[in-house]
């Protein structure tokens, strides 16, 4: 998201300059609209961030779906003795927004999380968070892997893709998904030249 944004921004200030050169020809005064690079803060703008302010106060799942997805999102990636896990990343925080910024998920997340409450109560009389800990998983097996699947099971399958594709997305865009990856960007070196090896090979060398 970080790199769109900055596109975003480096698009605006082409933008910017192109408006600019266009008004000076026209000998026009320059009253450009866009704002300049400097009105951006981590990529985004203040319009932008006061959309994402707006966004973020609303709220879309009720009490119930939001622990659901916190039970699901621990299932998918927990915490281990080294890393935490989903709820630690806040990854339910993070689904409740981007069905929020991306509404075409909002339709498929909750009626998926309504299907899984329907066949929690077939199969157990429960609702899934009502039900222990290997009735969940006995019923999120028939669920997570689309391969081994019943077919009456498709809508459970999509669900869950969605919902792990999600968590796993919110997980690793965070600090502590960095982390779990060991990923630590780009960090200066020491150059110590070319190998004696290679230079051996094509017969080259430093000179004193």
């Amino acid at each position: 998201m970080k790199r769109r944004d900055t596109l975003k921004a480096l698009s605006i200030g082409t933008l910017t300059a192109t408006i600019a050169t266009t008004e000076a020809q026209a000998d026009v005064p320059k009253k450009s609209t866009v704002p300049a690079l400097e009105d951006f803060k981590n990529g985004k703008s203040a319009a932008e961030r006061a959309k994402d302010a707006e966004t973020a106060a609303k709220v879309f799942f009720n009490p119930h779906e939001m622990q659901t997805i916190r039970v699901l999102s621990n299932y998918i990636i927990p915490a281990d003795a080294q890393h935490g896990g989903a709820l630690e990343a806040k990854v339910p925080e993070f689904i409740e927004f981007i069905v929020k910024d991306m509404p075409q998920h909002q339709t498929p997340m909750r009626g998926g999380l309504a299907w899984l409450d329907n066949q929690s109560l077939k199969q157990f009389g429960k609702k899934f968070i009502g039900c222990p800990k290997n009735q969940q998983t006995a019923l999120l097996d028939q669920i997570a892997y689309p391969e081994q699947a019943k077919p009456e099971m498709s809508q459970g399958v999509s669900f869950f893709n969605l919902m792990r594709n999600l968590t796993a997305t919110g997980y690793f865009t965070t600090e502590i998904g960095f982390k779990y990856l060991g990923y630590v960007g780009n960090r200066p070196n020491n150059w110590e030249g070319v190998p004696a090896d290679v230079l051996k090979q094509y017969g080259v060398s430093y000179d004193s």
